[in-house]
């Protein structure tokens, strides 16, 4: 497997008649991805048609908009930077009161560690502690075991320009480009990447997400099996 590059603008997008929501998977094992998957949801304004989760577990970000997410009979809000986490079975409409899209960038995995239950039910950005990562990178912590996550990790990435060594993880892993620009290196190949792109990092891929602009790099990135995002499996020397 040599990783996987794909911009929102490729995509298809799906739309049912009567729904507000128009959803594209930006990457699956189609793509090489046998764990996870990446999946846009962009809802325009009302309340969007029930979403039942099948044998999977969802792991949302909103990016852009504004609006509510409703589990349960409960309602919880969305802004741009809250993560979310859906657990199998599990049913949801998405409430957007406009005007503005809400877009809604998700992961999902197996719930292989059985039977989860959400003990909180979003996390936001602007609450969670900056932590260190390779060099000058860091991260936050978003959807994790502490809200009842145990099979899979979000989180927050901000990437100073330059590129850091090549590297790999032992875990699956999916982005998806808030802001910035640059290049994502491994397998002989540098691929572009912007806002908007979609990212599959294989496990013990060899690679590098260059920082090719001059401003922070912002991406939003789940793994799966869980753990820490600053780990590697292989780092070169600098």
């Amino acid at each position: 497997m040599t990783g996987y590059v794909v911009h929102e603008q490729e995509l298809q997008v799906n739309a049912r008649n009567g729904d507000t929501a128009a959803r594209a998977v930006a990457i699956d094992s189609s793509n090489g991805s046998s764990v996870l998957e990446l999946h846009l949801a962009r809802y325009g304004p009302g309340r969007s048609s029930p979403h039942t989760l099948e044998g999977v577990q969802e792991i949302m970000y909103a990016v852009s908009g504004e609006g509510s997410l409703t589990v349960a009979g409960e309602s919880h809000e969305l802004e741009p930077g809250t993560a979310a986490y859906l657990t199998a079975s599990e049913s949801y409409e998405i409430d957007n009161p406009g005007p503005e899209e809400l877009l809604i960038v998700s992961a999902t995995a197996p719930q292989d560690a059985g039977e989860a239950q959400a003990t909180a039910r979003t996390v936001r950005y602007a609450d969670q502690p900056t932590l260190p990562a390779s060099g000058d990178r860091e991260f936050r912590y978003l959807v994790t075991d502490e809200v009842g996550c145990k099979d899979a990790t979000q989180f927050f990435g901000v990437i100073a320009p330059g590129r850091a060594p090549d590297h790999s993880h032992v875990y699956d892993e999916v982005i998806y480009v808030l802001e910035g620009e640059g290049v994502f290196h491994g397998g002989g190949q540098d691929r572009p990447v912007r806002a908007g792109s979609c990212i599959h990092i294989p496990p013990f891929f060899v690679h590098s997400l260059e920082n090719s602009g001059e401003s922070a790099m912002r991406i939003v990135a789940t793994f799966h099996p869980s753990g820490d995002p600053a780990s590697r499996a292989y780092e070169a020397n600098d």
